[in-house]
């Protein structure tokens, strides 16, 4: 089997002294759609970011790539920013900005590209999104989906190994819903991204999932992982049958 890409090793996190997870581990496979799911408040949002740097746990270590993301500043943090991209639930798309200015941002901060080799780059993260055409809009412009599909194209522009979707799915019919599902098997299958994504939808969850785990926010901690078929099917925890077949 190959290196893990993430690495959780002991993790407790939380605000002040409220601790919303303890002692977690896990890790992620290169090429995985790997989902962090549970109920509102069991911490997944707060997992994410202490996974992506924004926010330093009590304790513990995240390595992405072999390098610990925890304490690393200066040159070692951006070189470890770079290896990964971040889609936010809202978007976080800047308003005043066009698609094309969007997502030109972290190759202007990271990169030392010429203006047209920028554009071009934006261009075609834009096309493998299924937004050609829109290099012009402003985010106003465009419907929830686009929005998240503009987001997905910025977190794709430094062409990172790993994906980082915050409920990707949130405020989207079933249908738009759906084709973001598709939109991230296709990215994975053709470019070998490995996703981590939170979410709740069971829909989405059965859609792209390879593996899951399932935060609990009574004992602080990870009450079950694997595939979510077979936690549906097999899982012994009332609590993982109450989620994933939506009983009372």
């Amino acid at each position: 089997m190959q290196a893990p890409v993430i690495e959780v090793s002991g993790l407790t996190m939380g605000y002040g002294e409220n601790v919303v997870l303890r002692d977690i581990s896990f890790s992620v496979q290169p090429g995985e759609v790997f989902v962090i799911l549970g109920g509102s408040g069991c911490g997944k949002s707060t997992l994410l970011k202490n996974m992506i740097g924004l926010f330093p746990p009590m304790s513990g270590t995240v390595s992405i790539q072999g390098r610990n993301i925890v304490g690393a500043h200066g040159r070692k943090l951006r070189e470890i920013l770079r290896s990964f991209g971040v889609m936010y639930q809202s978007g976080a798309l800047f308003g005043s900005l066009t698609l094309l200015e969007n997502i030109c941002l972290p190759l202007e901060e990271f990169t030392r590209l010429p203006r047209d080799a920028r554009e071009a780059v934006a261009r075609l993260k834009l096309k493998l999104v299924g937004l050609a055409g829109s290099e012009d809009k402003l985010p106003s412009e465009l419907s929830g989906g686009m929005q998240k599909r503009a987001a997905i194209a910025r977190a794709m522009a430094l062409d990172p190994a790993i994906l980082f979707l915050d409920e990707p799915q949130a405020g989207l019919d079933p249908v738009t819903s759906a084709g973001i599902d598709e939109l991230v098997l296709t990215l994975a299958a053709s470019l070998g991204i490995t996703f981590v994504i939170v979410s709740h939808e069971l829909a989405s969850i059965f859609a792209v999932a390879d593996r899951v785990i399932m935060l609990d926010p009574q004992t602080k901690g990870i009450i079950a992982q694997g595939p979510p078929a077979e936690l549906r099917d097999h899982s012994d925890n009332p609590k993982v049958r109450q989620f994933f077949n939506r009983e009372a």
